[in-house]
């Protein structure tokens, strides 16, 4: 979630200061290729962010979710600078990832657990989960 909004927020910041800079540019009539190519790509990256985040902000804002039930895998990646924990829907193989990592050190990581995902109606941003034993449906973790 932390995310999106941080996604979103950068999109709409180098999206207006690009615009408001290539309009101070236009009045000046102080056209560079540096700054012009510099704008230009700042213009460029603040659209591709509020490409990727403004057609997930309706569900975002208003709340709508849906909830993913079923067996899942989950793969713990702790290999780069931040870690993360990527959840596998095994009935429909669909992968979310989520950033903070559940405590299964009892279960062991490579078990196969019962997961409920909360995400987004478009599936593209993940809100929370919930893991439970897959024989007992007892709640294990969760992040809600």
């Amino acid at each position: 979630m932390v995310m999106y909004f941080l996604m979103f927020g950068l999109g709409i910041v180098f999206f207006s200061i690009s615009l408001i800079y290539i309009i101070q540019m236009y009045d000046d009539r102080k056209i560079t290729f540096s700054k012009g190519s510099k704008t230009i790509a700042i213009l460029s990256l603040g659209i591709f962010l509020l490409i990727i985040t403004l057609p997930s902000l309706k569900y975002i804002l208003f709340r709508e979710y849906v909830q993913l039930d079923g067996a899942c895998a989950i793969d713990i990646d702790t290999s780069a600078r931040t870690a993360e924990a990527s959840f596998e829907i095994l009935d429909t193989g669909e992968i979310f990832s989520f950033r903070d990592i559940p405590e299964l050190d009892i279960y062991g990581k490579k078990a196969p657990y019962y997961c409920t995902l909360t995400v987004t109606k478009d599936h593209n941003w993940e809100i929370g989960y919930k893991i439970y034993d897959l024989k007992t449906k007892e709640l294990i973790v969760s992040n809600e």
